[in-house]
This record gives structure tokens, C-alpha cells and sequence, in this order.
């Protein structure tokens, strides 16, 4: 844990941090306009489980997985899901770096906050076990446990809170920057 916060004050790289946070958003705007339209086309406008932050419950699964038939689960199997085990890795390391790109450029720093951006690590995480929860789930169905439910919910849950504070920090942040530069260049005047 420590190696992995010495990693990030020492990542200094514009460059890199903006390389990383590209590619990471080009995957995710792969699969908001390819894979996740391509799978909803069989939901009747149900949200995928992905998609729904406050979680689910057994009744809402079957009621998705029967709407989406066998082609919609097939297709949320083969076409969205592989993105998405992509995906939560690009996130958490290009997230956590961008957050620790502006806290280092705060003066005075407490490297405490670093851990902060432990935040989408833990989202990257939760994701991938929420993708394994809807694999199992898909693969299960129509025998799908309300233990598997509750458990792939909860880890629903955790990504979209740990994402949701993730970007509060950073909005708090780049505020405090922008403040910090306004005070800096009316000085100059």
C-alpha cells in the first residue's frame, strides 16, 4: 500500500497522467455508445445492472434477464462485459493518477491525502466483482440466487459510491487550485 502512494507522488508526467486518463475515456465512451446500446436494444428500456448505482434486487434481475432473452444475455455476456473487464483497470489507474497530479501541485501537501487516491482503485475493484456477480448471474439464470443478487448489488453499490466520492475530491481539488491560482495572478496585477 505504502509503494503503491510512493508511486503516485512520484508521478509528475503530465504527459502520462493525460495519455492514461485518454485512453481510459475512450474505452468508456466504447462502451456507452457501442456495447451498452447494443445490449439494451433487447432490455424494453430496463437499465442494465452496470448502470443502476443504488443496486437491485432479485425481482428487477429475472425481470431484466427474461426481457433480454437469450440474444440480450448473450449479447451482455459477449459484447459488454468483456469491455468492461477492461475497463475498471484502465479507471482505477488513470483516475488515482489524475487525482494525484493536482494534489501534488498543492503546496504543503499532507502526503496523507494520497490515499485518497485509493478511491477508484477500490471502484476498479468493486466493478470487477460486480462483473463477475452478472457473469455468474447471466450464466445461472433463469436460477439466479438472491445471495448472488444482493452480493453483485452491494459491490454495485460500493463502485458508484466510491466513484460518486472520487469525484467530489476531485472537484474540491481543482477548485482549491483554481483559487490558489486567481490569488497567485491577482497578485501579479
Amino acid at each position: 500500500m505504502d509503494n503503491f502512494i510512493k508511486q503516485l507522488e512520484k508521478q509528475h508526467s503530465g504527459k502520462k497522467v493525460l495519455l492514461l486518463f485518454l485512453l481510459t475515456n475512450i474505452v468508456y465512451a466504447y462502451m456507452l455508445l457501442v456495447t451498452i446500446p447494443a445490449t439494451m436494444e433487447f432490455s424494453n428500456g430496463l437499465q442494465l445492472l452496470d448502470m443502476m448505482p443504488a443496486g437491485y434486487d432479485l425481482e428487477y434481475v429475472n425481470t431484466l434477464f427474461h426481457t433480454l432473452g437469450d440474444t440480450g444475455r448473450q449479447t451482455y455476456l459477449t459484447k459488454q462485459i468483456p469491455v468492461d473487464m477492461i475497463y475498471p483497470l484502465l479507471f482505477g489507474i488513470s483516475y488515482a493518477a489524475v487525482l494525484a497530479y493536482f494534489l501534488t501541485k498543492l503546496p504543503k501537501l499532507n502526503p496523507k491525502f494520497l490515499y485518497l487516491c485509493l478511491l477508484p482503485i477500490i471502484a476498479g475493484i468493486a466493478d470487477y466483482i460486480e462483473n463477475i456477480g452478472i457473469i455468474s448471474m447471466l450464466n445461472a439464470y433463469p436460477t439466479v440466487t438472491e445471495t448472488a443478487v444482493n452480493i453483485t448489488s452491494m459491490f454495485s453499490i460500493i463502485k458508484s459510491s466510491s466513484t460518486t466520492i472520487y469525484f467530489l475530491v476531485l472537484i474540491v481539488v481543482l477548485i482549491i487550485l483554481g483559487f490558489r491560482k486567481l490569488k497567485s495572478s491577482s497578485k501579479n496585477f
